[in-house]
């Protein structure tokens, strides 16, 4: 658990030690024209775009209503839909948080100051009257601390009922948010448990376990859900609802009816709870769903073609066929390269297959996750590579999203993702799995391979111009010296 988060780079503030935020209480004229959010928004419309939300301004010597963007290099915007004032937290004293909670964060977390994200998001979650936050942003930019402390600092110790609830599409990705909690709120004396679906034999079933007294919930929807309609998790308590990588949970094509049954369900018993949604990627459809379900939330977002860190240097590589990806792996890239940890995503089982057998044959610590293997086995995969006994990981999209390790400084698409039933790319997976490479800013590289066959070079191109990106092309696939160049300028080239 010890190598699961390590300390977030520190961000300094705007020139002054505290930045005071007010809020312009000017009321506007009724407009019929769609509210927009979120990384769609372009600078032409800011005005007419918040003009039916107030707008988080900075106290200067002249005032000036405008979306709040802090510090002045960042890519951060915030939005505030009420009449509650804010002020950036440029440290962590400034939260006001419980002592135990402080030490937790020095002590255990390794923490120093909030990170960009950090110092806008925790007091719009923590300042009452708690309203809810929809909050994108950077894929290793501190999301997770965000709501984590944000659920540990509503939490009363003293009372044992469940009274936050963390939301997450997959198992892996409950287990982290897990770790990171119990090693945050390791003084508080807060309870969590895990519901994930049971990976052991003689666990008891959901309907002959226990009620729930831990104070905090992370789980999967379906484990969630089994546990409410068995009236094994209380509601009525819950202060804080947390939607982990909410794209995907609140997608058609994703968990959209469990989040929303689980949503009334609370609504019932319990109407005043905060509902925080967390996610580097939010498209169309998600956004206009959101924008029905959660009133008047605060926003926090990245502009889309900020959303690639800058620090992850992205290539292409046409082949002429199959076999030639796995030596461009092979003889290339891991043989060239001075690679911490690598994540090599496929599409199949059978691709996975063939990778694995090559890089093992060549001597490497391989291993492969996938959806098919049972959830004790994903679950001991994915900690042996956290654990860095394993040097590489094979997987489908399974732990494209949120997988945090931040000694992997290479990602290879094998394949490009795209979608099951149109072939179209998913630009939101892509942009997760461009995020499992350079954590928190660290070097890394991404190496997408393409066969030489139109579609692969056509969905390359659409993924491009989504993210208004120029993907550098590696223009022979085995010229040594061009992947020399690309390594040596992701700064993963040996000695």
């Amino acid at each position: 658990m010890a190598d699961t988060v390590e300390k977030v780079p520190t961000v300094e503030s705007s020139s002054s030690s505290s930045v005071e935020a007010s809020i312009s209480t000017e009321k506007t004229e009724p407009t019929t024209e769609k509210k927009k959010w979120g990384d769609v928004e372009d600078d032409d419309d800011e005005e007419e775009a918040v003009s039916e939300l107030n707008s988080l301004s900075i106290k200067e010597e002249e005032k000036r209503d405008s979306v709040l963007e802090e510090p002045e290099d960042s890519n951060i915007k915030a939005v505030t839909s009420g009449d509650t004032p804010y002020t950036s937290a440029s440290r962590f004293e400034d939260l006001n948080l419980s002592p135990e909670l402080m030490k937790g964060l020095y002590v255990e977390m390794k923490f120093e100051k909030p990170s960009k994200i950090q110092a806008i998001s925790l007091p719009m979650i923590m300042t009452p009257p708690h309203k809810h936050l929809i909050a994108q942003a950077h894929n290793g930019s501190g999301k997770t601390t965000c709501f984590v402390l944000g659920m540990l600092s509503r939490v009363d110790p003293t009372l044992r009922e469940p009274q936050a609830l963390c939301i997450c599409p997959t198992r892996e990705l409950a287990n982290q948010n897990m770790e990171v909690l119990q090693k945050m709120g390791k003084y508080t004396g807060i309870t969590a448990e895990l519901a994930v679906p049971e990976s052991t034999r003689g666990a008891s079933p959901a309907p002959r376990r226990a009620p729930v007294s831990a104070h905090v919930v992370i789980g999967t929807p379906g484990t969630l859900k089994k546990w409410m309609a068995f009236k094994k998790l209380g509601l009525n308590h819950l202060k804080i609802l947390v939607f982990d990588e909410a794209d995907h949970m609140l997608a058609t094509d994703g968990f959209r009816d469990d989040s929303l049954k689980i949503m009334k369900d609370i609504g019932r018993v319990n109407p005043n709870f905060q509902v925080l949604l967390f996610s580097a990627t939010f498209n169309e459809t998600v956004k206009d769903f959101v924008a029905r379900t959660v009133k008047d939330p605060n926003q926090l977002f990245v502009k889309r073609e900020d959303l690639a860190l800058d620090s992850v240097k992205q290539y292409k590589v046409v082949c002429p066929k199959e076999q030639n990806k796995i030596e461009v792996i092979k003889d290339q890239i891991m043989e060239l390269g001075d690679i911490g940890q690598t994540i090599i995503f496929v599409k199949t089982k059978a691709s996975a297959h063939k990778v694995h057998k090559a890089l093992a044959e060549m001597g490497y610590d391989v291993t492969s996750v996938h959806g098919n293997l049972s959830e004790s086995d994903r679950d001991k995969i994915v900690k042996e590579f956290k654990d860095c006994l394993t040097q590489v990981l094979i997987a489908t999209d399974v732990i494209a999203r949120g997988f945090d390790q931040q000694r992997v400084n290479l990602v290879v698409n094998y394949n490009l993702p795209t979608k099951y039933d149109t072939g179209e790319p998913d630009y939101e997976v892509y942009l997760h799995r461009v995020g499992r490479a350079g954590r928190f800013g660290r070097k890394g590289a991404v190496f997408n391979l393409l066969l030489d066959d139109g579609w692969d070079k056509e969905v390359m191109e659409k993924i491009e111009k989504y993210f208004e990106a120029n993907v550098k092309e590696i223009k022979s696939w085995n010229s040594e010296e061009e992947y020399k160049s690309a390594l040596k300028e992701a700064g993963l080239l040996g000695e």
